[in-house]
C-alpha cells in the first residue's frame, strides 16, 4: 500500500506558499512518525529566504495594522495562560529553555516570575528584539553544551525543524529528570485543516517542514517520555481561520474567520481534535 493511502481524504497533495514565493510543495506520509512531511524540503542553508515577508509576525513586535494589533493582544493572553499551564503541572521555578523563542515575550513574562530563562532562535533580527527587553537569546543550540532545564518549552517551533530525529534527541537529553516537555503544535486533522484544504494556513509550506497530529505526537517520545496531557489552544482555530481567509481573498473575512473558529472549537469539543494542541511530556526519573 502506498503510504499516502494512510491521509485523510481532506489532506491535499499540493499546497501552495501564499505568504512569500507563491511555490507549490507536496504533503507526503512520514510512517516513523506518523506524521506529514512537505516535499520536497528546502535545505536548511536556504530556508531563511522563505521567512523573508514583513507578514511573518512571530518574529517582529508589529502593531501597525489590525491584523497585527490582535495577533499581539492574543499572544500576551495566551503567555499568561502558558505560564499558568506549567504552573500547574509542576511545582516551584526553575532553569526554563524556549526552543524557538521569537522575539522573547514568553521568557520575559517567565522572568518576571522568578524563572531563570534560556532561549533559542535562530532568526537574527527576533534575537535582536529580544535583547531590547533584555532578554538574551542564542541563535544555536550546541552554545548550552550539557546543561539541563526543568522545563522545556517548543510553541508552534516543532513543525519548523529540520533535524527532527537529533532534535528529539536533545530535548530527551536537556531535560531534567521529572522535567516537562510542552509542545505546541497545529493539528491537520482539525475541522478548520478540513474546511481550508490547501489554503489552511496552518500547513504554512514550506516554513512548516512537519504536520503533526495526536498519533504522531504519541509516537514522537514513545518509551523515552510520558504524554500526560493534551489540551486544546482554541485561539487558534480563530488565527488560522483568519489567516486561511485572507488567502482566500475573502472581503469577509474577519465574519467568515470567527464562524469557522467557532465551528471548528465545537468540532473539536465533540472529537477532541482542535487546529492546534498543547502536549505534556514528563521525563521519568533516573533508576540507579
Amino acid at each position: 500500500m502506498n503510504s499516502n493511502q494512510l491521509l485523510p481524504a481532506h489532506v491535499p497533495d499540493l499546497v501552495k506558499d501564499h505568504m512569500v514565493s507563491g511555490e507549490k510543495f507536496g504533503l507526503v506520509y512520514n510512517e516513523k512518525y506518523k506524521a506529514l512531511e512537505t516535499s520536497p524540503k528546502p535545505e536548511s542553508s536556504k530556508i531563511s529566504q522563505y521567512y523573508e515577508s514583513e507578514n511573518y509576525v512571530s518574529h517582529t513586535d508589529g502593531r501597525s495594522g489590525l491584523f497585527e494589533k490582535a495577533y499581539q493582544m492574543a499572544k500576551r493572553f495566551a503567555i499568561g495562560r502558558k505560564l499558568r499551564l506549567i504552573g500547574s503541572l509542576r511545582q516551584g521555578i526553575g532553569r526554563l529553555l524556549d526552543y524557538g523563542a521569537g522575539t522573547g515575550d514568553f521568557l520575559w513574562e517567565a522572568k518576571q516570575i522568578g524563572w531563570q530563562v534560556f532561549g533559542i532562535e535562530p532568526n537574527e533580527g527576533a534575537r535582536n528584539l529580544a535583547r531590547k527587553k533584555g532578554i538574551d537569546l542564542v541563535a544555536e543550540r550546541s552554545e548550552f553544551g550539557i546543561e539541563k532545564f526543568e522545563v522545556i518549552t517548543l510553541w508552534h517551533v516543532l513543525e519548523h525543524i529540520h533535524d527532527l530525529d537529533s532534535t528529539l534527541d536533545y530535548l530527551y537529553d536537556h531535560l531534567a529528570d521529572s522535567g516537562l516537555l510542552i509542545i505546541a503544535v497545529p493539528n491537520y486533522r482539525s475541522w478548520d485543516a478540513k474546511h481550508y484544504g490547501s489554503d489552511w494556513a496552518a500547513y504554512d509550506v514550506p516554513r512548516h517542514l512537519w504536520h503533526f497530529s495526536k498519533n504522531s505526537m504519541e509516537v514522537l517520545f514513545k518509551d523515552r517520555l510520558e504524554l500526560f496531557d493534551i489540551r486544546p489552544m482554541k485561539l487558534d482555530a480563530f488565527y488560522v481561520s483568519l489567516l486561511s481567509e485572507r488567502y482566500r481573498k475573502n472581503k469577509f473575512g474577519w465574519p467568515a474567520a470567527i464562524w469557522s473558529g467557532i465551528r471548528s472549537n465545537s468540532y473539536g469539543r465533540r472529537h477532541h481534535e482542535y487546529s492546534s494542541h498543547i502536549y505534556c511530556y514528563r521525563k521519568p526519573k533516573s533508576v540507579i
